[in-house]
C-alpha cells in the first residue's frame, strides 16, 4: 500500500511537534508575554502573587491538654461519684450542717463511716479544683511566671493542690483550738461541721466554673471573678455560723473582730504571698 507524502510515520521524528510541547520557560515566567494570533497582537500580563498567611502562634500548654493534670481532676470527680451511693445523705444535709446551731443530739449530728468517706472525697475534690484555679489565676495575673507554668503544668498544679490541702488542714486545726478555747465541745463540733460542709459544697460549685475556664480561657477574668465570689460567699456563711455560736454579749464583738483579722484575713494574704514565692522559684 503506497504511503502518502503527507502521512507521517508515528516513529518518525517530528521537530515541530517536539518544539510545540517543549518547555518554553525553563527559568520562570517573564513579566510580559507577547503572542501572535488570528485576532492580532495580545499582551498578557502574568504575575504570580503570594498570599499573605497568618503568623504562626506558639502552642500554649494548659491543664486541659495535660494528661496527668486531667487524670488528677477526673480522679477527684470519680472519688465523689463512688462515695455518693453510701454517703448521699450527707450531701442532702449540706444546708443543715452549714447553718444549724442546734446543740441537742439528733440524727444529723451523727457522723457515720459512710459520711466520713463522702466528706473526704468532697474535700479532696475541693482542694484539687482550687489547685487548678490557683494555676489559672497565677498564669493570668502574673504574666512573667506564665512561661514557667506552661512548661511544667502538672508539677505546678500538684504543688497548688498540696497548698490547698495544707491550708485546709491548718484552718481545721486553728478552728479546733479556738473552739475548745472559747466554747464547749458541742459548740466546737457545730462550728467545725459548718467549716467542713461549706468547703465540701464549695468544691461542687467551683467545678463547673473550672470546666468553663478550661474550655473558654478568653473569659478567664470573668470566670475567676465568679470563683472568688463563690469562695467569699462560702467563707461568709461559715463566719456567720461562728458568730451565732460564739456571740454572747457586746464585749464578744471585739474578740470576733480580732478573729476575723487574725484567722480569716491574714492567712489569705500569707497564702497568696507563699503561692507567688513558690511559683517564682520552681
Amino acid at each position: 500500500m503506497p504511503v502518502s507524502a503527507n502521512h507521517i510515520d508515528s516513529t518518525q521524528h517530528n521537530d515541530t511537534a517536539v518544539g510545540s510541547y517543549s518547555p518554553q520557560y525553563l527559568e520562570g515566567f517573564p513579566t510580559t508575554q507577547a503572542g501572535d494570533s488570528a485576532l492580532g497582537q495580545i499582551d498578557t500580563l502574568a504575575v504570580m502573587e503570594i498570599p499573605d498567611g497568618a503568623e504562626a502562634q506558639p502552642f500554649t500548654r494548659s491543664p486541659l491538654h495535660d494528661t496527668p493534670s486531667m487524670a488528677l481532676l477526673l480522679a477527684g470527680m470519680l472519688a465523689v461519684a463512688l462515695s455518693y451511693h453510701k454517703g448521699y445523705k450527707y450531701i442532702e444535709n449540706f444546708f443543715h450542717y452549714m447553718f444549724s446551731t442546734r446543740r441537742r443530739e439528733n440524727l444529723f449530728e451523727d457522723h457515720t463511716v459512710n459520711e466520713t468517706g463522702i466528706l473526704t472525697a468532697l474535700i479532696g475534690n475541693t482542694c484539687i479544683v482550687e489547685g487548678f484555679l490557683i494555676f489559672a489565676a497565677v498564669r493570668m495575673l502574673c504574666p512573667s511566671l506564665a512561661p514557667a507554668l506552661q512548661a511544667n503544668v502538672f508539677p505546678h498544679i500538684a504543688i497548688y493542690c498540696g497548698i490547698a490541702v495544707l491550708f485546709y488542714v491548718g484552718q481545721w486545726l486553728v478552728y479546733k483550738v479556738l473552739g475548745y478555747t472559747f466554747s464547749d465541745k458541742q459548740g466546737t463540733k457545730l462550728w467545725i461541721d459548718g467549716f467542713k460542709a461549706t468547703q465540701a459544697f464549695l468544691g461542687l460549685l467551683l467545678l463547673p466554673v473550672l470546666i468553663l475556664l478550661m474550655l473558654y480561657p478568653n473569659h478567664g477574668r470573668l470566670l475567676l471573678s465568679i470563683a472568688v465570689s463563690l469562695y467569699l460567699i462560702a467563707r461568709l456563711i461559715f463566719i456567720y455560723k461562728g458568730f451565732r455560736i460564739f456571740y454572747g454579749n457586746l464585749s464578744s464583738i471585739l474578740y470576733f473582730l480580732l478573729y476575723l483579722c487574725a484567722v480569716e484575713i491574714v492567712p489569705l494574704a500569707i497564702l497568696a504571698s507563699v503561692t507567688y514565692w513558690i511559683s517564682g522559684i520552681y
